[in-house]
């Protein structure tokens, strides 16, 4: 089965900017684009409101609008639009099957919101099986540098990060953009320390060569799939938010992994992810782990 790039559309600058985003992405990689908008129609408390079929006109008169602007702007895209009867939190993450990445509206600088308000963005990503891509607008055009390098977290073995440097790699390769890994490291607390993690560091040469010898050794199977992008492997001490979020100015895109888990509230992203939707700059493409 071909696998397609879904973007949600609810009307909003928002998510219009993600399905812009979402059709450039489709010319990049060569796949097809399918617009989705979300519409299940609940009873209104307000007594003149109770019309189903003028609320799925409405809501068809957005994907119709969208499907429009995007097929003028792009017309070299192959575009589907699709009606989602579902809540949308079901009706995005139906799609993850066929999708080869979900693409959603994010105000920033707040909760992940556009085409879906609320908690819903979250739990999106919390709960898709594809990676999610969070694109903000400003004055109605998206948030992403024509050029720029694509800008990834390395957290963790080669093992932990495999998916996320795949779908870092992919992209670049697409764009035929630069590459620029991260990986962040803090001190341990001295009850932390260990024989056998002392010794390893010991090994190479102390604490940095051996966070620089794990980014490389991540990277490595990585560098020699994709031979054409040009990578460039950046050590730093720090918290891994605030490092990515530091060499994200001049980024088109920042690629992290998520570590999703449930909490009190509902689920929950991990606290890179979350920095990463709230204050980046630039589109946010969240990838869950295999």
């Amino acid at each position: 089965m071909t696998r397609e790039i879904v973007a949600g559309v609810d009307g909003s600058p928002e998510s219009l900017a993600a399905a812009d985003w979402a059709a450039r992405e489709a010319l990049h990689r060569g796949l097809p684009l399918r617009l989705a908008h979300a519409w299940r129609w609940e009873p209104l408390d307000l007594p003149l409101v109770q019309d189903p079929e003028g609320q799925e006109r409405a809501a068809e008169d957005v994907l119709r609008e969208a499907g429009t602007a995007i097929a003028r702007q792009y017309p070299e895209v192959t575009l589907t639009a699709e009606l989602l009867r579902d809540t949308p939190v079901a009706a995005l993450l139906g799609t993850g099957e066929r999708a080869e990445m979900l693409v959603v509206g994010s105000r920033g600088h707040g909760a992940v919101a556009g085409f879906l308000l609320g908690s819903y963005g979250q739990q999106i990503i919390a709960g898709a099986t594809r990676p999610v891509v969070a694109v903000r607008s400003r004055d109605g055009e998206p948030a992403e540098p024509p050029t720029g390098e694509v800008l990834v977290g390395q957290l963790g073995s080669p093992e932990d990060s495999a998916a996320v440097l795949r779908f870092a790699f992919a992209t670049a390769a697409a764009r035929g953009a630069p590459l620029r890994a991260v990986r962040a490291w803090s001190l341990p607390p001295l009850f932390a320390y260990s024989p056998a993690s002392m010794q390893l560091a010991d090994e190479a040469g102390g604490l940095v060569p051996y966070e620089e010898k794990a980014l490389s050794d991540a990277l490595a199977p990585w560098r020699e799939r994709f031979p054409d992008v040009s990578v460039t492997e950046h050590v730093e001490l720090g918290s891994a938010g605030q490092v990515l979020l530091s060499s994200s100015g001049a980024a088109q895109l920042l690629v992290v992994g998520r570590r999703a888990r449930r909490g009190a509230v509902g689920p929950r992203i991990g606290s890179v992810a979350h920095a990463a939707l709230h204050l980046a700059p630039c589109p946010v493409a969240v990838v869950p782990p295999e």
